[in-house]
């Protein structure tokens, strides 16, 4: 990781700080560039687009591996996402905690796209859900019996809210990035995205100041590690 930063202009400090801005507050590229400049670091938005895509998914691979697996309940859902005109889909998987297992942008909603996406959370985690929820979508339904049949589906109604509730902010970054340009500029963004929300996400609203502070500083910890700075 600290051969990539070699021949850039700026230390691998101030790369990782601009990447770790775009993706953990919703913020444009420009908005970056000014905040970087208040600090005397002046780079281009370009500049900074470029780090966001050379370096962003190799932090998000490393954080991936340091989190480790997941919760055993996978919470999936699938909602809209208008790119160029056309409609495509975004597949998300989150665990009964909230944290985002994985995501997969598609063309099609049918039995095989779902296929796809349970194949591909699985090779992640490494290994089957205990319990399943979703939607009563018969892709699903379908999807499941082959790849995970023994698993328990469950599609009670409002089961599956914490799913549609993590959509939140995909739709707030959809919206300030005026949509997605591209299938894989939406599924490059949105996995290196969700796990670093998932690294900063600590339910605020239910821990003391003190636990807050020292959930953050170990967050802030495994970063420096996964950044190799």
């Amino acid at each position: 990781m600290k051969s990539a930063y070699k021949g850039h202009r700026f230390p691998p400090e101030i790369i990782s700080h601009a990447i770790w801005l775009y993706h953990r507050f919703t913020l444009s590229f420009r908005d970056v560039e000014d905040l970087l400049a208040e600090r005397g670091i002046t780079v281009s938005y370009e500049g900074i687009r470029y780090w966001c895509i050379k370096f962003g998914s190799t932090y998000a691979r490393s954080l991936r591996r340091k989190q480790g697996r997941l919760g055993d309940v996978w919470h999936v859902d699938e909602i809209f996402i208008t790119i160029r005109g056309k409609r495509h889909y975004l597949w998300r998987a989150v665990d009964q905690d909230g944290d985002v297992i994985d995501i997969l942008v598609t063309k099609h909603r049918d039995r095989q796209a779902a296929k796809r996406f349970f194949r591909k959370a699985l090779k992640h985690q490494g290994q089957v859900p205990w319990q399943l929820v979703t939607d009563k979508l018969r892709t699903y339904q379908a999807a499941h019996r082959e790849v995970f049949p023994s698993v328990v589906h469950r599609t009670g109604r409002y089961e599956n809210n914490r799913a549609e509730v993590s959509h939140q902010h995909t739709r707030e970054r959809e919206k300030q990035m005026r949509r997605f340009k591209s299938p894989q500029q939406a599924q490059r963004f949105l996995s290196v995205h969700g796990v670093i929300q998932n690294l900063f996400r600590f339910g605020r609203h239910h821990l003391k100041a003190v636990h807050y502070r020292l959930l953050r500083r170990r967050a802030f910890s495994d970063w420096r590690e996964a950044i190799c700075v």
